[in-house]
Formats: C-alpha cells, sequence, structure tokens
C-alpha cells in the first residue's frame, strides 16, 4: 500500500484534516479482502437480505433505491473510547526541516498526523476521542467525546502545534502520565506518541505507563524517532556540534568516533524498551518520521479487535 504517494497528492495544502482522510482512504483501497470486521460502516459490504435475520443492519438508503433489502455486514456500534496523549517537548521538534520537506518528516509533525489519521478512524465508526499534550506542563487535555465540533476542536489543537516556535521545553513525562492516569475514569484505549527522550529514571517512568493501564485500559506506546540519526546515528564525519534540544547543552565531536558505541547503546535502549513494554502488558510500536502510516493503522486496528 502505497500512502506516501496519498499524501504527497494533497500535501501541498497543508490542511491536517484532508491529509489525514487521505491517508486513511489510501489504506482502505488497499484492503481488499479485510481481516477487520467492524473496521467501518462507511466502508461496508452488502449482502442480500435474508429472512429471519435481525433488521438492525438493513440498509434502508439502499432499499429505497433499489427496492431490494440488503445488509451491511460489517456494521457495528462499537463505542470504543480512546485516549490520543502527544508528547510536545522540544526534542520532539527534531529533526530541522528543509524548506521543500513536508512536515511529517518531523517528529512531532508525524504525531500529529498520526494522531488525525486516528481520529478520522475514530469519527467514522462514531467512536469518543479525547486528547492530551505535555512537555515541561500539561498543555491540554480534551476527554473523550464523539461530536463533530469536538472532532473540529481537537484537529485545530494538533495543528497549533505544527505553528508553535520552537523553544527549549524540558520532558516530564513521568509527572503527566500520572495526572492522565487519574482522569481516566471509563475502561479506554490510550495511545501515546512520543520519543522516549527523557532524564527520568526508567523505572518510575514504567510505573507511570503501567499507572495509564489502571481500570484494564489498554496503552499502546509509539516510540517516534528519527531512525537515520537518532537509531543509526548516520552523520558525515565532519566536525559537528550536537545541542540538546531541552537542556541546550552541547556537544563538539566527529561523528565516526562515536558511531559504533552510540549504535550499540541505541540498540540496547530500544530492544529494554520492548522488553519492559512487553512485561506490563503495553504494546510497543516503534516508528520511522516520513514512513508510511500503515504501522500505525494496521497496530490501531489489531489492538482494537483485542480490546472491545
Amino acid at each position: 500500500m502505497k500512502i506516501e504517494s496519498e499524501i504527497e497528492k494533497v500535501s501541498s495544502f497543508q490542511h491536517l484534516e484532508m491529509l489525514a482522510n487521505q491517508v486513511v482512504e489510501g489504506f482502505i483501497s488497499g484492503m481488499h479482502k479485510s481481516p477487520f470486521h467492524g473496521f467501518s460502516a462507511e466502508f461496508a459490504e452488502h449482502k442480500v437480505y435474508n429472512a429471519g435475520e435481525s433488521t438492525k443492519h438493513i440498509d434502508w438508503k439502499l432499499f429505497a433505491k433499489t427496492d431490494r433489502l440488503y445488509t451491511k455486514r460489517f456494521e457495528e456500534e462499537t463505542n470504543l473510547r480512546c485516549h490520543i496523549i502527544v508528547d510536545n517537548s522540544s526534542s520532539m521538534h527534531y529533526p530541522e526541516l528543509k524548506s521543500n520537506q513536508p512536515f511529517y518528516e518531523k517528529k512531532i509533525g508525524f504525531s500529529v498526523l498520526a494522531s488525525a489519521v486516528l481520529m478520522n478512524i475514530l469519527k467514522k465508526q462514531r467512536d469518543a476521542v479525547g486528547l492530551s499534550v505535555f512537555s515541561d506542563h500539561y498543555e491540554y487535555y480534551a476527554p473523550e467525546k464523539g461530536s463533530d465540533r469536538h472532532h473540529r476542536m481537537l484537529l485545530n489543537k494538533l495543528e497549533q502545534l505544527l505553528e508553535q516556535p520552537k523553544v527549549k521545553k524540558n520532558t516530564n513525562t513521568i509527572t503527566y502520565l500520572h495526572q492522565i492516569a487519574e482522569k481516566m475514569h471509563r475502561r479506554s484505549m490510550i495511545i501515546l506518541f512520543t520519543d522516549m527522550l527523557q532524564s527520568e529514571d526508567d523505572e518510575k517512568l514504567f510505573n507511570a505507563l503501567q499507572h495509564l493501564k489502571h481500570n484494564k485500559h489498554k496503552v499502546v506506546l509509539f516510540h517516534v524517532v528519527d531512525y537515520k540519526t537518532e537509531l543509526k546515528f548516520d552523520f558525515d564525519n565532519t566536525p559537528r556540534k550536537f545541542i540538546d534540544l531541552e537542556s541546550g547543552e552541547e556537544v563538539s565531536i566527529f561523528a565516526d568516533n562515536v558511531k559504533e558505541e552510540y549504535e550499540k547503546r541505541a540498540e540496547e535502549y530500544f530492544k529494554n524498551l520492548s522488553l519492559t513494554c512487553a512485561k506490563n502488558q503495553i504494546k510497543y510500536v516503534p516508528v520511522n518520521v516520513g514512513d508510511s502510516f500503515e504501522k500505525i493503522l494496521t497496530t490501531y486496528l489489531v489492538e482494537k479487535q483485542n480490546f472491545v
């Protein structure tokens, strides 16, 4: 499924809702025989109604046009509640983009568009969605609702994250994940977009993630990373100054001098995250900025089937 090409068709508009809809349309059109029954009433298959079946799923609009009874095979009311959490710390505004690069090749841009894509699906399925944004403070909170007005409000907030100027904002992940967890009273799917770059104690961080699972919530952690530089440390060997976007700390080095050790530690960190999440029954999904959103969508569909 070439979701990237679908994005390119409308990326010049820079309109978040239009982009999100285009991604979802492209994804669904590529699903030939979908294993995800109940995915969307908007893309349901029809079958002839048989006497004795429930009339709940009869497509009356189609009946008015054809004078024949058909049912929507995948019509479902899931009543799913989903809360999306976006890390808006300074490290999420990496990498710095060139003028011709699309906004979703930056970590915050990728997270924003991925959130809008999930919101698009949730809206189609008549499910409720909420949003939290945190950095060095709890920037925004909206509870789970399903109205069009609420959907537009959340999209507007996500667009604002793309427009905000870059400032030094540390990540206070532990504090705000605990606060978000305290607000989640009804069983929900909780989806977190973060680069997991924090100075906090790892054990305390996973305690906070575990707190999100109280009341039988399902937690999905999308670990948003620029694979080329943050995982593979792929830089040329000219002298470079590396600057911590959150603390402002600087170090000047030749990339080749530390590349091997960096890659080793990065790989260990990813592996530890994966194992710890598995231990805590948290779905861990590393994603690369600028990649297809297929992994995001497929993960959501699979986790939803296991949840509802």
